[in-house]
């Protein structure tokens, strides 16, 4: 598992404007690369739409938001659109990414899936990781660690 420090593992995954892209593609000095259960359901949705209000908070910050789940991008696309989200979403339908990160495994009562789980990256190194998020809290838990850090 992924641990704070680890250099970040790169990634070509399919992204919802059709592009293929990678960790090298965000020029910003932090991504936050946040994994997410699925498109459109309503704890899913609330972290979308709270990074998205905050969106200029992050870009202030130098960050790149960056959310990855599982669904395709044509539901990306709806998602995107139906909740105006204002940053990339990445799929990675294997879970190939979310298993290399540490995002996916065993949920209690729901079963094997996706660990709703977020990392900053600065320079290439995995500096935080903040696990089993609360989606309303994340992106504010998120802001406050980069502005400690900077």
């Amino acid at each position: 598992m992924l641990k704070e420090g680890s250099k970040a593992i790169d990634f070509k995954l399919k992204g919802v404007d059709g592009k293929t892209h990678s960790l090298k593609d965000f020029k910003t000095e932090y991504i936050v690369l946040y994994f997410y259960p699925k498109d459109l359901t309503p704890g899913c949705t609330m972290q979308a739409i709270t990074y998205s209000k905050r969106i200029d908070k992050f870009k202030g910050l130098d960050a790149s938001v960056v959310g990855v789940s599982r669904d395709d991008t044509n539901l990306h696309k709806k998602f995107k659109s139906t909740c105006r989200i204002k940053f990339m979403l990445l799929s990675d339908p294997t879970n190939k990414i979310h298993k290399a990160y540490g995002a996916y495994g065993d949920r209690g009562i729901f079963g094997m899936g996706t660990l709703r789980n977020t990392y900053i990256i600065r320079k290439g190194k995995v500096v935080k990781i903040f696990r089993k998020v609360k989606p309303i809290e994340d992106p504010d838990n998120v802001i406050k660690y980069i502005k400690a850090h900077m």
